[in-house]
């Protein structure tokens, strides 16, 4: 039985899978996550902003992005509403997952351990996102 989507972006799973490669689909709908230090995105320091690898709706100005080493590319903070964050039990590990609020496709986690300002490390899979050059939101 499928529940309801509550995302302004409803896809069945059947379309996503057509629409995303299969590392992506990994990771995106089916919560996977892509080795550390292997990402795209991990030492990438342009100018502009990262978006959903799915839905493409931005989560992220280049600015918010910093060095972390965790080996995933790590924001201090996302865009206003562009991120659900949910409860995650998985692994023995009491985690925050984060999601796209526009597609609810997974995109990594948070912890409070992030050395700016704000406190917080989004901890995020450079498969889940895309990026926009010289697109700040």
């Amino acid at each position: 039985m499928n529940k309801p989507n509550k995302y302004p972006i409803s896809k069945s799973e059947a379309e996503w899978r057509e629409e995303l490669d299969e590392k992506r689909y990994h990771v995106l709908r089916e919560k996977g996550t892509e080795y550390p230090r292997t990402g795209e995105y991990n030492l990438h320091f342009e100018n502009g902003t990262y978006v959903c690898g799915a839905c493409h709706a931005p989560l992220f100005k280049s600015d918010q992005k910093f060095e972390s080493s965790c080996g995933w590319p790590s924001f201090d903070d996302a865009l206003e509403g562009a991120i659900e964050f949910v409860n995650d039990t998985s692994h023995g590990m009491i985690r925050t997952e984060t999601l796209c609020a526009n597609c609810g496709s997974h995109l990594g986690h948070i912890f409070n351990d992030g050395p700016t300002k704000t406190g917080q490390r989004y901890c995020i899979n450079s498969l889940s996102l895309d990026f926009k050059e010289g697109e700040e939101s």
